[in-house]
């Protein structure tokens, strides 16, 4: 084989071989006769944010209920089975349907998301309204649709928001965290008015309920470490042993999640909740998630 025949060969060659070639034919030979470099490990990058030592606290955990001897479903604060398949499923903008007409009544008590007709049909501005109250709360999908989450949670803010059941928390004068364990909602109570909610909150489950009592903020941190869970917990306020306030780490309305006795909060309510206490701040609960 000639020189020049040989050069193109084993620039062929290079070629194939995803060399990369910058000379001439004796340079392309001294590449394939080379030895291949040695490939050193890169270690991985340390984490962002190393987790600090400290002690634990508790999260959410996903919880399957056992099933109970006399085989009826938690009523009340678990949703049924429609309200499990909501999320998941995609939902047809404005669909109505079983729960229309509660959905209604319950919007049209609190009147703060919209006209709505109180009539069972859905229409612009019913779907409009009910997105809105979907979107307020964090129920997904938020298209309008009228579903069993959506009716759930608006009939547990509509009796929250009752004067009756505001006054349950015998607040008093001073600043009072109130949480509703029976319809899992909270609110913030000053010098007898509510300043903040009521929302909905999700409590512990069986086993881990949540404690009803009278307690004070004693500890506060705009993030929190949770040792055996490793996760962070956002807007951090103890009230009692572990537990405490704090931002939601996963979808509030899942009726198979508790927690270990935390009380979880949307992230528009932790920091609403963040900013109303203060260290000392009273904390009552009372009444009892069903099936705890």
């Amino acid at each position: 084989m000639s020189g020049s025949s040989a050069a193109v060969y084993l620039l062929s060659a290079a070629a194939v071989l995803g060399l990369a070639v910058t000379a001439g034919a004796s340079d392309v030979a001294d590449l394939i006769s080379s030895t291949p470099p040695v490939t050193t490990a890169t270690a991985a990058p340390p984490p962002q944010e190393a987790a600090p030592a400290g002690k634990s606290f508790v999260t959410v955990i996903r919880h399957e209920a056992a099933p109970t001897s006399s085989g009826e479903p938690e009523k009340q604060v678990q949703a049924s089975p429609a309200a499990a398949t909501s999320r998941a499923a995609v939902a047809a903008p404005c669909a109505g349907g079983r729960w229309q007409h509660d959905i209604e009544k319950h919007l049209a008590q609190l009147g703060s998301f919209g006209a709505v007709s109180v009539d069972g049909r859905q229409s612009p501005t019913d779907c409009s309204a009910i997105r809105g109250f979907q979107q307020r709360f964090g129920i997904e999908p938020a298209a309008g649709q009228a579903d069993a989450t959506t009716a759930d949670v608006a009939r547990r803010i509509a009796t929250s928001s009752q004067p009756g059941n505001l006054r349950r928390c015998d607040a008093g004068a001073e600043v009072t965290a109130c949480v509703d364990l029976t319809l899992q909602t909270a609110w913030v109570m000053r010098d007898g008015a509510v300043v903040a909610g009521p929302t909905v909150v999700r409590t512990g489950f069986a086993g881990h309920a949540t404690p009803a009592g009278t307690f004070r903020v004693n500890k506060r941190a705009e993030k929190e470490w949770s040792d055996p869970y490793e996760v962070w917990l956002p807007y951090w306020q103890r009230f009692i042993g572990g537990i405490g306030f704090h931002e939601t780490t996963t979808y509030l309305h899942d009726a198979a999640r508790g927690s270990h006795g935390c009380v979880n909060l949307l992230h528009r309510d932790a920091v609403a909740m963040w900013d109303h206490l203060q260290i000392g701040a009273r904390v009552h609960t009372f009444g009892r998630r069903p099936g705890t």
